[in-house]
C-alpha cells in the first residue's frame, strides 16, 4: 500500500504542488527518504519516529520509503514532517486516507509531537485553496491560514489532536483570522520644528510614492523626517496587505500568524550584505528591497553603503521586483517600495560651514558622493536640502499642522489617483503616480501650454535624461492631486523641477 499526502515546496512566494508518497514494505528496517530532499527535510525521520514514540505509536519493523515528488525539485525545509508523519499514519491504518486526500498539510514536528509555526504558510493556502484542497497546519499558523479563504482549514496544537480530530472523538475548531492591532502610533511631525520646506517634500512623496533623498549636515533632522513618513501614508488595502503578508510569511516573520494593516518601514543598516539587501542565501530568503514592498525602504548614511548594494536597488526600484540568481535557486520576489535616503553633504558633514569644515573641502565631498552612480541618483525623484537649525527654530513653539492633517490630504490625493487608474482599466497594476509610465503617463500627467515650455526648457538647460523628464511629470502630477487640479499646470512643474538636482551635491 502507498499512501499519498499533498503539501508544497516554497519557490519564492509560490508554493508549489508536492505529494509524499509514503510505503511500508517487507525488507530490513530502514527509513529513507528520496526525491532531492535537503538537510532538515532528511532529519525529518528522526523527528518523525519521536513524535509517533510520544503518542505511544512505534514504526513497524519493515522497509519504509518516503519519497517527495516531483522527484527532480529541490524540497527545503522543515515543513515536510507533518506530511511524512501523516502519510505514516495512513500506511499504518491509523488514519483513513480518503479523508485526508483532500487537504495539504504542512508543519514541523517536535519530538514530544507538538506542531511547531512554520514559514510559508499563507502562499500555501493560497494555492491549496486554488487547488479545492483544505490545508492541515500548526495551530500557530491557523491565524494566517484562513486569510487564503475559501477551503477548510485544521490548525492542531500537536499531532495527537490531529489524529482525535480525524477519527472523531475531539474536533478542533476552526481558526479565527489574526490581524495584528496597532499598540502604539507612529511619530508625529509635530515634534519636528522648523524645516517646512523639507514636510512639504515628505507630503509629496507619501501622495505620490516619490522616492526622496535627503542631505543636509549632522543633527538637521533627516532621521526624524523619514521616520515619520509611514504616519502619513494610507493603511494597506487588503490586496496589498495580502501581499506583503505573504513576503513576510516567506521570511518567517509573522508574528503568531497574524497580518497587519501597517506599511512596512525597514531601515537596513549601511554594513548590511548584497543578499541581505536584495535577498538570497542558501534558501534564496526575501532581501529587505521585497519586505520593504508597499512600504518605506529607510537608508541613512547614505554613501556608506558599499557601491555594489547601492547600484544592486536600480533594477527594483524601476521594476518593482527583484529577480536572485543562486547556484541552486531561481526565484522572484515583488519589491514596489519606496526610497527614503538620507545623506550628510561630506564626510565631516559640515560641508557648507567653513568654521567647523575639514581641511579636505571639496574633495572630502567628492569622494564621499562618489559612492552614488549617477543611474541611481537619477531614479530618485525628490532631493531635498535639510539645513541646520537655528537657535530661534528650536526655541518655537510646536507646529499647528501634524500627521493627521498631512495624512489627510495625501489620503485624499491617493484616492483621486486610484479613481483615475481605475477609469484608465489599469488598478491595481498602477496605483499611485510613481508606477504610471509610457502612454499612460502621457495622458494624465502631460502639463498645459506654459507647463509644457517650462519643462521643455528645463531638459534644455539642466540636462535631463528622459528618465528624469518622466519623474518631473509624475511628481507634477502629484502636486495637481494634492490641489485637487484636473489638469498640471505651470506652477506645479516649477515645484516639481525645484525637487530635481542635476547631479549629486559637490
Amino acid at each position: 500500500m502507498v499512501a499519498h499526502i499533498n503539501t508544497v515546496a516554497l519557490q519564492g512566494i509560490e508554493a508549489l504542488a508536492v505529494e509524499v508518497q509514503v510505503q511500508i514494505s517487507s525488507g530490513l528496517p530502514t527509513f529513507t527518504v528520496v526525491g532531492l530532499p535537503d538537510k532538515a527535510v532528511a532529519e525529518s525521520r528522526e523527528r518523525v519516529r519521536a513524535a509517533l514514540g510520544a503518542m505511544g505509536l512505534a514504526l513497524p519493523p519493515k522497509r519504509i520509503t518516503v519519497n517527495l515528488s516531483p522527484a527532480d525539485m529541490l524540497k527545503e525545509g522543515s515543513h515536510f514532517d507533518l506530511p511524512i508523519a501523516l502519510g505514516l499514519l495512513v500506511a499504518m491504518e491509523v488514519l483513513p486516507g480518503e479523508e485526508l486526500a483532500g487537504y495539504a498539510a504542512l508543519g514541523e514536528l517536535g519530538l514530544d509531537g507538538a506542531l511547531v509555526s512554520v514559514a510559508g504558510v499563507l502562499p500555501a493556502a493560497i494555492t491549496a485553496n486554488a487547488r479545492s484542497l483544505g490545508l492541515i497546519c500548526p495551530g500557530a499558523n491557523g491565524g494566517e491560514a484562513v486569510w487564503a479563504g475559501g477551503g477548510e482549514v485544521v490548525a492542531a496544537p500537536n499531532l495527537l489532536a490531529l489524529v482525535n480530530h480525524y477519527k472523531g472523538s475531539q474536533m478542533l475548531s476552526p481558526p479565527e483570522p489574526a490581524l495584528v492591532e496597532d499598540e502604539t502610533g507612529y511619530p508625529d511631525l509635530k515634534d519636528i520644528k522648523g524645516q517646512e520646506s523639507a514636510k512639504r517634500a515628505l507630503e509629496v512623496a507619501a501622495a505620490g510614492a516619490h522616492n526622496l533623498l535627503l542631505i543636509g549636515p549632522p543633527g538637521a533632522g533627516k532621521s526624524m523626517l523619514a521616520s515619520r513618513l509611514p504616519g502619513i501614508l494610507p493603511p494597506l488595502d487588503a490586496a496589498e496587505a495580502l501581499a506583503v503578508s505573504m513576503i513576510a510569511s516567506v521570511a518567517g516573520q509573522l508574528s503568531d500568524g497574524r497580518l497587519t494593516r501597517r506599511r512596512p518601514f525597514r531601515e537596513p543598516h549601511h554594513s548590511a550584505s548584497m543578499p541581505a539587501m536584495v535577498g538570497g542565501g542558501m534558501r534564496a530568503r526575501p532581501g529587505e528591497v521585497s519586505l520593504a514592498h508597499q512600504g518605506v525602504l529607510f537608508l541613512d548614511e547614505f554613501p556608506e553603503f558599499t557601491r555594489q548594494v547601492l547600484d544592486a536597488l536600480r533594477q527594483p526600484i524601476e521594476t518593482g521586483k527583484v529577480s536572485v540568481a543562486r547556484a541552486n535557486a531561481h526565484v522572484s520576489y515583488p519589491s514596489r517600495f519606496q526610497l527614503v535616503a538620507a545623506m550628510n553633504p561630506c564626510r565631516c558633514g559640515y560641508l557648507g560651514d567653513a568654521a567647523r569644515a575639514c581641511n579636505r573641502v571639496p574633495r572630502c565631498a567628492n569622494d564621499y558622493q562618489a559612492k552614488i552612480s549617477g543611474p541611481l541618483y537619477d531614479r530618485i525623484d525628490l532631493h531635498i536640502d535639510v539645513p541646520e537649525l537655528s537657535a530661534a527654530d528650536l526655541i518655537l513653539p510646536p507646529p499647528a499642522e501634524g500627521s493627521a492633517e498631512i495624512a489627510a490630504r495625501v489620503a485624499r490625493a491617493r484616492a483621486l489617483q486610484a479613481a483615475r487608474y481605475r477609469e484608465h482599466g489599469v488598478f491595481p497594476a498602477v496605483r499611485t503616480n510613481a508606477e504610471a509610465e509610457g502612454e499612460l503617463l502621457d495622458e494624465v500627467a502631460t502639463p498645459d501650454e506654459a507647463g509644457r515650455r517650462l519643462l521643455s526648457e528645463a531638459v534644455d538647460r539642466l540636462k535631463l535624461s528622459a528618465r528624469g523628464y518622466h519623474r518631473m511629470m509624475r511628481v507634477a502630477r502629484t502636486l495637481a492631486d494634492l490641489d485637487a487640479a484636473a489638469t498640471v499646470s505651470r506652477i506645479h512643474m516649477a515645484e516639481a523641477l525645484s525637487y530635481r538636482r542635476i547631479a549629486p551635491p559637490r
